[in-house]
C-alpha cells in the first residue's frame, strides 16, 4: 500500500517506481558527474562519453565499439564523431591491417575518464554520507546479484 509515490505506507516499493527510482539514482551520480567535469575544462562532454571511451579501451574500431556498446555502426561512427569534436579520440591507421582504422583515446580522453572516474567517487561519497557505506554497498551487492547485462548503452533507441 502506498500513501503516496514517496511513501510506501508497508516500506515496500512498487515495481514501476523502482524502475524510477533506479532511473533517478542513475541521473543523479551522472549529472552530477558531468557537472564537476565541466567545471574542470570538460564542458561539451556527455554521458556517451565516457561509456564509449570505455569500450574503446587502448584501440577500437568502428564496428567493435558497435558491438561493445550495442549500438549501430552508424551510431557509434556519430559517438565516435563526438568525440573526436572534444578532442577525446584521434583516428589511427591499423599498423597490422592498413584496411583498419583504430579510434584511439588521445591525453585529453585518458585525462577525461581518470576525472571522470574521481567525480563518480564525489557522487558516490555524497550517498555515503546520505545512506552510510553500508547502505551504498549493500545497494551495489543487490544489483550485481541481478546479474543485469551492463553493455547496452543505447539508452536514446531503447528510450525511443
Amino acid at each position: 500500500m502506498v500513501d503516496n509515490i514517496d511513501n510506501p505506507v508497508d516500506d515496500q516499493v512498487p515495481g514501476w517506481h523502482l524502475a524510477l527510482l533506479l532511473l533517478a539514482g542513475f541521473r543523479d551520480l551522472v549529472d552530477e558527474t558531468h557537472r564537476d567535469l565541466a567545471q574542470r575544462g570538460h564542458a561539451g562532454s556527455r554521458p556517451a562519453h565516457g561509456f564509449a571511451l570505455q569500450a574503446i579501451g587502448s584501440g577500437s574500431t568502428n564496428a567493435e565499439l558497435a558491438a561493445a556498446l550495442g549500438v549501430s555502426k552508424q551510431a557509434a561512427a556519430k559517438t565516435i564523431a563526438s568525440l573526436e569534436r572534444e578532442g577525446y579520440v584521434e583516428r589511427t591507421a591499423d599498423s597490422g591491417d592498413a584496411r583498419r582504422v583504430l579510434v584511439q583515446p588521445t591525453a585529453r580522453g585518458a585525462e577525461f575518464l581518470r576525472l571522470s572516474a574521481a567525480a563518480f567517487e564525489q557522487a558516490t561519497a555524497r550517498w555515503r554520507a546520505r545512506i552510510g557505506d553500508d547502505g551504498v554497498h549493500n545497494l551495489g551487492i543487490a544489483l550485481r546479484e541481478l546479474d543485469l547485462p551492463t553493455t547496452r548503452f543505447d539508452l536514446a533507441a531503447w528510450s525511443g
